[in-house]
């Protein structure tokens, strides 16, 4: 006895026009990788060559990088391997036989506060822990932005490294947490002007950018007067944050 099995007229049609498709479409996509491959038009994998150039070039990069004084600090909350939870500046010694003998300066070398002329005559209270702690840092910030106790201070040349909170949500309890919001849209040529007791330093931009996650890069300046501002961009995260590097262009007395 013979079993017929009957299928409805609708989905019969369905079926057929599902495999037509499919062969028509695997048959489109061998046609497509025959053409390509005849015209030698396809990808070819990239050579040993290639791959070794490109890890060359890779390491050259990292080596000039890491010839600056590396700040490691994830979100302003860094963790290393040493006993003493801290984050640090290193500065290379110079070399003594280098170094020329200079009157001492009577100026009051610590700087109080930061004005942005860019960004509508934005005043920042600047304080300088002594000590270089996470937890020292972490309650300076709290009313302020931070000198870096391992940079230099505003009298001896070199760079002189400023970090702050920033933040972009609408309701923050304490103000301080947006210190430098706003600094990304500094542009070159724009004017920082830092003060001590007694005296004013006006720096001109040079450079804004995003720094790597968890690392901002310090550079080592003997003989110049520099400025560095790091920033989060997120207050209590660890995205990549905004850096702003500077130059002295001119000081007066207050």
């Amino acid at each position: 006895m013979t079993i017929r099995i009957f299928m409805n007229p609708t989905l019969q049609r369905f079926v057929d026009r599902k495999v037509a498709f499919f062969l028509t479409f695997f048959v489109v996509v061998f046609l497509s990788y025959a053409f390509l491959s005849v015209i030698d038009f396809l990808p070819e994998p990239l050579s040993e060559e290639t791959i070794a150039a490109r890890e060359a070039k890779k390491a050259q990069e990292n080596s000039a990088l890491n010839q600056a004084v590396q700040v490691l600090n994830g979100g302003l909350r860094p963790k290393n391997n040493n006993t003493e939870d801290s984050l640090r500046v290193t500065i290379p010694e110079a070399n003594s036989a280098e170094v020329e003998t200079e009157p001492v300066s009577t100026k009051d070398p610590l700087p109080s506060r930061i004005i942005f002329d860019a960004l509508d005559g934005k005043s920042v209270t600047v304080l300088n822990p002594t000590s270089n702690s996470v937890a020292a840092l972490d309650e300076a910030l709290l009313t302020g932005v931070v000198r870096h106790p391992d940079s230099a201070d505003l009298v001896s040349n070199g760079n002189v490294f400023i970090l702050g909170h920033s933040s972009y949500l609408p309701n923050v309890f304490n103000k301080n947490f947006q210190a430098f919001n706003g600094i990304q849209n500094l542009t070159w040529g724009d004017t920082i002007r830092v003060q001590s007791s007694d005296t004013e330093y006006i720096y001109r931009v040079d450079k804004v950018f995003k720094a790597k996650t968890s690392e901002v890069v310090v550079p080592n300046t003997p003989g110049e007067a520099r400025l560095t501002l790091a920033t989060c961009n997120s207050f209590g995260t660890k995205d990549d944050r905004f850096v702003v590097e500077a130059e002295l262009i001119s000081t007066h007395s207050l």
